[in-house]
């Protein structure tokens, strides 16, 4: 057990009901996103200061598959009520079916909706307990850097890159490279010396973000973007060479579950993309922190163009323990197909986070 989750697993937990609420919003990346927030809720505890008689905490699944939240929408009510410690209502999870209809879409789907759970059941335990995550953990929230994931179109431009830069002009970026980006779009997106990571894809299976791992595309973008991160290469024969000497700017994200998952490895990393969804539980997730706390392995945090509450989670938790990297945790704004006037700039104020995981204090 890992000493920041052992600040949060003795916290009395009471759970009276439960509720779910579903999102949909069309994004840049040209599909429609949808996801579901657990609502837990119980009374306050006797031995916390705060007023009121209950209290609710949430959490957002963001399983990709709008099936997955169709099924969940038909499903019965769970039933989580009890009284524990925060750990107890984790070991709990482990014999609840998640998926009682039927299985999900993908298998990553049940460490998303185990994280929704889970997350609001801390946001719970915290709020019953008077509690902030910030100062259960000990730690202070900072101002968060982000940067602007997306993708260039199909057939990629720099237009949308453009219009951002244009409406923020110190922007960073997040982007993800296709074998159709030609010359002019890898060296117009170089030229804007604002791409911090390129995301090439190179592990996702059965998504429609797939990408073949191909020679040619990753030697033009490590020659054109010789400082920015390179997240998820495919390792292959014809791949791997180009790496050599560059494999200190190499991060991983898609495998990323728990310390096992950083220790298979193909070698020991410097860079990891933190997204909580993918670890499940808050105990795996809190023990490859301090994994690579240890180990002077630079974190940043990830996004999955969640719509509600997740959103606040993960900049909270990228304020509290790598607010300096670049954070895929821009404001939902920056994922809307227009880009929106007056949207917050990098970096995030720092959260007040009073009670909780909310990110301002509310």
């Amino acid at each position: 057990m890992s000493a920041l989750f052992d600040a949060v697993a003795d916290l009395p937990l009471a759970v009276e009901s439960s509720e779910r609420t579903r999102r949909e919003r069309d994004t840049s990346s040209g599909f429609v996103r949808t996801t579901t927030t657990f609502h837990l809720s119980g009374p306050a505890s006797p031995d916390a200061e705060a007023s009121g008689s209950a209290h609710t905490g949430r959490g957002e699944d963001v399983s990709y598959d709008t099936e997955d939240h169709d099924a969940l929408a038909e499903a019965p009510a769970f039933d989580f009520a009890g009284e524990y410690t925060f750990a107890e209502f984790s070991a709990h999870l482990d014999d609840v079916d998640l998926f009682p209809t039927r299985d999900p879409e993908r298998e990553t789907a049940r460490h998303y909706r185990r994280w929704a759970v889970e997350s609001a059941a801390l946001d719970l335990a915290l709020r019953q307990n008077d509690l902030s995550l910030s100062t259960a953990v000990g730690r202070d929230p900072d101002p968060v850097r982000f940067v602007a994931s997306m993708r260039l179109g199909d057939p990629p431009t720099t237009d949308r890159l453009d219009a951002v830069l244009d409406a923020y002009p110190d922007t960073e970026f997040k982007l993800d490279p296709t074998p159709e980006w030609d010359d002019e779009v890898v060296d117009a997106a170089a030229a804007t010396d604002a791409v911090r990571i390129l995301d090439l894809k190179g592990l996702y299976e059965g998504t429609e973000v797939d990408a073949d791992p191909d020679p040619d595309l990753y030697e033009r973008i490590l020659a054109a973007f010789p400082d920015a991160v390179i997240e998820d290469p495919g390792l292959t024969p014809e791949t791997r060479p180009l790496f050599d000497g560059e494999e200190g700017r190499i991060s991983w994200d898609y495998p990323i579950t728990g310390v096992e998952s950083v220790e298979n490895l193909p070698f020991e990393p410097e860079w990891l993309n933190i997204k909580p969804s993918r670890f499940g539980t808050v105990e795996s997730l809190f023990e490859t922190i301090e994994w690579a706390e240890k180990r002077d392995v630079a974190l940043y945090g990830g996004g999955q163009f969640e719509l509600g509450v997740g959103r606040d989670h993960i900049q909270l938790l990228a304020s509290l323990f790598y607010p300096d990297g670049p954070n895929d945790v821009a404001p939902g704004g920056y994922n809307d197909p227009e880009v929106a006037p007056g949207l917050p700039t990098s970096p995030l104020d720092a959260p007040s986070n009073t009670v909780g995981l909310s990110y301002d204090g509310d």
